[in-house]
């Protein structure tokens, strides 16, 4: 099926990633969430950068099932790359890509805090299709598609429609996320003289949760240090849909194969408003 995918995608492929990341929120996830053994936690590159069995389990259930769903696909997973980088360099020569993050928000997920969730993107010749974000602790979902617009769903049966927040004129109205922590120390100051000309500015740890709430229209901006596919493909797809705009600092629209940095995202395409958010923190 894979080799003959057209939009809209079928709905079996949809339905497919849906239930495997469920289910891997619901054996290997939520069964290890504040039930973890010290030595089931790792460091990778950085006491702030953690990996756990749940993380790597939950990568193989995704991936097992993506393969089933569309055997010709590249999967792309968050932990699979770190045991083997070379898998990024087949991104731009792909027809089809999948790209999984079995726990984005690790750091919380390890910390006992209910503040992470499941990310999975498709890809098909460069471009994002799919995006799903995922909340295994409530298990409701968003989820995109390219021309379709984006849906809230849970497990009730609830769905509904979403659209992002409209520009709003004055920064002092506005609320965003921004890890600043994760900013390189001589950057951080310059990132840190603009938080007080917003409402609120602050972070989640989670790119997974903050493009949701990008989604659900409850914040006007995010300004992330890093664009790794596995964090950001999905959620910039979403936003897309929602009505917004996710763009490097020069204006270049996101490249999930060859990202730059740093990354706006917008909840509006607002090109004026978009400069004065940018200039509160970098003028």
């Amino acid at each position: 099926m894979s080799a003959s995918l057209t939009l809209p995608l079928p709905q079996e492929i949809k339905d497919g990633l849906l239930a495997a990341v469920r289910e891997a929120g619901r054996t290997e996830i939520m069964p290890r969430f504040r039930n973890l053994d010290p030595d089931a936690i790792e460091t990778k590159t950085s006491a702030d950068d953690l990996v756990t069995i749940a993380d790597k389990r939950a990568e193989v259930v995704i991936a097992a099932a993506a393969r089933q769903l569309m055997p010709d696909a590249l999967i792309v997973g968050e932990e699979a790359v770190e045991e083997a980088p070379s898998i990024l360099a087949q991104m731009p020569a792909s027809d089809l890509t999948v790209i999984i993050d079995p726990i984005d928000g690790t750091g919380n997920y390890a910390a006992g805090v209910a503040n992470f969730g499941v990310i999975v993107a498709l890809m098909m010749n460069g471009e994002t299709v799919f995006g799903l974000l995922y909340d295994p602790v409530l298990d409701d979902w968003i989820w995109g598609e390219k021309g379709q617009g984006v849906w809230f769903e849970n497990a009730a049966g609830d769905k509904r429609k979403l659209t992002s927040a409209p520009a709003k004129e004055d920064t002092a109205d506005m609320y965003g996320f921004c890890p600043s922590y994760m900013f390189a120390p001589q950057e951080q100051a310059r990132i840190l003289q603009g938080y007080p000309k917003f409402r609120r500015v602050t972070a989640l740890r989670s790119s997974c949760q903050e493009y949701r709430q990008l989604a659900l229209g409850k914040v006007d901006f995010v300004l992330n240090h890093a664009a790794k596919p596995w964090d950001h493909a999905a959620g910039a797809l979403i936003a897309l849909e929602c009505g917004g705009e996710v763009v490097s600092h020069d204006g270049a629209p996101y490249d999930p194969a060859a990202p730059k940095v740093p990354l706006w995202t917008f909840s509006h395409r607002d090109k004026a408003v978009q400069a004065k958010i940018k200039a509160a923190f970098y003028d």
